[in-house]
């Protein structure tokens, strides 16, 4: 896709300075510019970079004053970082705006779906699933029986949604995602073998959320797992079943949590965490990566190791431990002494 700084301007609102009917088809950082890119200047850190990069466009602030000549054709707008990151979205939304069905793909005489819609190679929509309105699926995507898909959802290449599951609308769910999957559930007999217990509950996804690669969200034993609106997951997340997750709170990547456990509204968890089952974690709480909770957590903790502790007992602990060679020699001379009294 090729825009003109004339294009671009009127998609920002800004002003060109220099040749407007300029063309760029990529973007880049200032400091690797090239020709047919298109960059910005925000940080002033990166100012000398505005007097030879190479790229053929540059947004930048409206009242940016240039010291030395500059090559490159300049777009004035209020703020060069929120134009940016709003050309950014409109590229997204341009690139993905597919629409049709590609062959070969299996969709239910009785599956439905609503307007702008695009179907990649090789998805299969099984019975009685029902789709709303800019729907995109793309390749090799499976949406098993029953499941209900809301309005501008986007299901990217190789994920697999399982019967019965629910989507809200303005969602994004990345490769590789499995949601609804069975919940590890099973119960050992009187000869101490496992034995199934069936899974048949579902997964409920409000609006709003994304969902990274390779994140797998599992089916309920009974009732549903529910990710309420506006949360968002990174990559490789465990969720099991009966979770619930409260709204805007965020999870980074290769964080498990245990079944049933139910965690609150703006939570903030960091990488690796670990969270054993049945625990209620309260709003507003924030753990540090690689954490390991095994307890219920009130409203507004921040909480660091593992076992977790308070985040500033934590780090006051810290101090000790770093020390602990030190203080056990101490302690070792001082034993010592009081022994050849």
């Amino acid at each position: 896709m090729k825009f003109t700084a004339a294009q671009i301007a009127g998609i920002l609102e800004g002003e060109v300075d220099g040749d407007g009917d300029i063309e760029v088809s990529k973007l880049a950082k200032i400091e690797e510019g090239v020709e047919g890119s298109l960059t910005f200047l925000a940080n002033p850190k990166y100012k000398p970079y505005i007097y030879t990069t190479q790229a053929s466009i540059t947004i930048v602030d409206k009242d940016f004053v240039a010291e030395n000549p500059v090559e490159t054709t300049l777009i004035r707008v209020e703020n060069a970082y929120k134009a940016f990151s709003k050309l950014l979205e409109y590229y997204n939304q341009v690139k993905m705006n597919k629409t049709g069905i590609e062959q070969p793909v299996f969709i239910s005489e009785s599956a439905s779906y609503g307007e702008n819609f695009y179907f990649g190679a090789f998805c299969y929509l099984g019975d009685n699933v029902k789709l709303g309105d800019n729907v995109k699926i793309y390749p090799n995507v499976y949406i098993g029986d029953n499941v209900t898909i809301a309005d501008n959802v986007t299901v990217f290449a190789g994920a697999k949604i399982y019967s019965e599951t629910v989507i809200g609308k303005d969602c994004m769910i990345h490769s590789g995602t499995i949601i609804g999957a069975d919940g590890f559930g099973f119960s050992p007999n009187e000869k101490g073998e496992y034995i199934k217990v069936p899974q048949t509950g579902n997964v409920i996804i409000e609006s709003n959320v994304d969902i990274g690669a390779g994140t797998t969200i599992d089916r309920a034993t009974l009732g549903s797992t529910l990710i309420k609106r506006g949360v968002k997951l990174d990559n490789q997340i465990q969720i099991a079943h009966n979770v619930e997750i409260g709204e805007n709170t965020v999870i980074a990547a290769q964080t498990g949590i245990a079944g049933s456990t139910k965690i609150g509204e703006n939570c903030m968890i960091g990488g690796q965490v670990g969270i054993a089952g049945h625990l209620i974690i309260g709003n507003n709480v924030k753990v540090q990566a690689q954490s390991g909770i095994g307890r219920n957590v009130k409203e507004g903790e921040t909480l660091q190791g593992s076992p977790a502790l308070n985040y500033g007992d934590y780090n006051k602990s810290y101090v000790h431990f770093k020390n602990l060679p030190k203080i056990m020699d101490r302690f070792n001379a001082m034993e010592k002494s009081i022994n050849h009294k």
